[in-house]
């Protein structure tokens, strides 16, 4: 055993904050050291006691005066649209028939689902983030390549083809049997396998006919510890039209509910439009309501409601939401997060940021056990991040004075550039610019 040792200033969450000055949620350590072996985290503690802490041939890996953190976590996010971003549209309903369903038929194809898989992880660890849960496309291909690129990198990745078979070309339609087919075999392949999680990933309700949400049931019986992502009241056109498709149920979240899909394990992305009985639904069942900030207001659909749903006991995720979201970058999207509650007239501090973007998020995916915190036997996932590494953002920390407005000037002003390095399993993932 030789282990590595990072060094420097030490960041993680203990518990979620209860506000801005919550200091008892999370512990920093200014000089601090974080031992690796083996792709696990084996002790945290002081620089100064470092060495006892460690191997004697431990490498030492000097961050000194930057912030390590754990690795960044996004919970809802498109791999195929990468070439979708920034694609003008008046609302969701236009911008998935104009570009995003025809851009996810070129996944048919093995080379390009390949060379876009790649790609996408490329982005993922330059902007910090480690763990994602992410829609593949109808090809059974897709989710191959995506999971094949997440193995080679042993990456911590959750996935899963989507399943449509109404309501969107041909090319992406598969059939109810078929998509139960492709599902239950890419599961029984990829499942488990190493640092891998596959979800169950009907598109949304629009998308798929009764017939293929009995399928969803099916699987989700069959698989009861597997993960579900869908979408849900993101647009008040979409929310129009599931009521159109399924008028015998009493509402858009009440239509997973009645197919049995509402679980612990469940992330349904967007959840603006919410009745006060799916708030209620989604509570019983400990689903997960997913927070796209970038997307929600690039696509205009509205702003999530923070505080009713904590005031539901609603448990949170917050993500991306790339090809809709506009940033890859968890900062970004904390920082628009932080602009949506504020038109709401909620607070959000940048202590709960960076918990929801780290412990939050592995609580969200039920993975805080493995991932989000650097604790003794978790994933060494980490990120470093230098507030200093931008000029202008130099310039303000000449003013800075607490952990708490660093945090808050990364979250506002920071984007790749401040990420010094994302570690995966312990190695050195971020390639430097050329």
């Amino acid at each position: 055993m030789s282990g590595t040792i990072l060094r420097g200033r030490v960041l993680t969450f203990v518990a979620e904050p209860q506000g801005a000055e919550d200091h008892d949620a999370y512990r920093y350590i200014e000089d601090g050291a974080v031992v690796i072996d083996g792709g696990k985290i084996i002790a945290v503690g002081e620089w100064s006691e470092a060495l006892k802490l460690a191997a004697p041939k431990a490498e030492v890996i000097d961050h000194k005066g930057k912030l390590i953190l754990p690795g960044f976590i996004d919970t809802h996010i498109h791999y195929p649209q990468m070439q979708v971003v920034g694609s003008y549209a008046k609302d969701l309903l236009e911008w998935l028939n104009t570009y995003t369903f025809i851009e996810e038929q070129r996944f048919g194809d093995e080379a390009h689902a390949a060379r876009i898989a790649s790609l996408f992880f490329d982005e993922l660890v330059r902007y910090g983030t480690t763990t994602a849960a992410a829609y593949c496309t109808v090809h059974p291909q897709s989710a191959e390549a995506f999971f094949a690129e997440a193995e080679k990198r042993n990456m911590r990745m959750i996935a899963g083809k989507v399943m449509m078979d109404r309501n969107a070309p041909e090319a992406l339609c598969d059939t109810p049997q078929r998509g139960y087919d492709d599902t239950k075999r890419l599961m029984e392949k990829w499942d488990g396998r190493g640092r891998l999680h596959y979800a169950i990933t009907p598109r949304f309700a629009l998308t798929s006919t009764h017939e293929q949400m009995e399928m969803c049931q099916d699987l989700a019986r069959e698989f009861p510890d597997a993960y579900i992502q869908t979408h849900v009241n993101e647009s008040l056109g979409e929310i129009a039209f599931a009521k159109e498709l399924y008028p015998n149920l009493p509402d858009y979240v009440g239509i997973y509910e009645h197919y049995g899909l509402l679980g612990p394990k469940t992330l349904l992305g967007h959840c603006i439009h919410m009745t006060d009985r799916e708030i209620e639904a989604m509570s019983e069942t400990g689903a997960v309501a997913v927070f796209c900030p970038t997307s929600n207001l690039f696509i205009g659909s509205g702003l999530f409601d923070r505080q009713r749903m904590i005031e539901g006991n609603v448990r949170i995720g917050v993500a991306t939401d790339i090809g809709g979201g506009t940033s890859y970058s968890m900062l970004r999207t904390l920082d628009e997060g932080y602009k949506v509650l504020q038109l709401k007239g909620q607070r959000l501090s940048p202590i709960e940021s960076f918990y929801m973007m780290t412990l939050g998020n592995a609580r969200a995916l039920c993975l805080e056990h493995k991932i989000g915190s650097l604790e003794v036997g978790a994933d060494a996932d980490i990120v470093v991040l230098d507030a200093k590494a931008v000029p202008h953002m130099a310039l303000k920390m000449e003013q800075v004075e607490t952990l708490s407005e660093e945090l808050f000037l990364l979250q506002t002003c920071g984007d790749d550039r401040v990420v010094v390095q994302t570690y995966i399993a312990g190695a050195a993932a971020k390639m430097k610019a050329a």
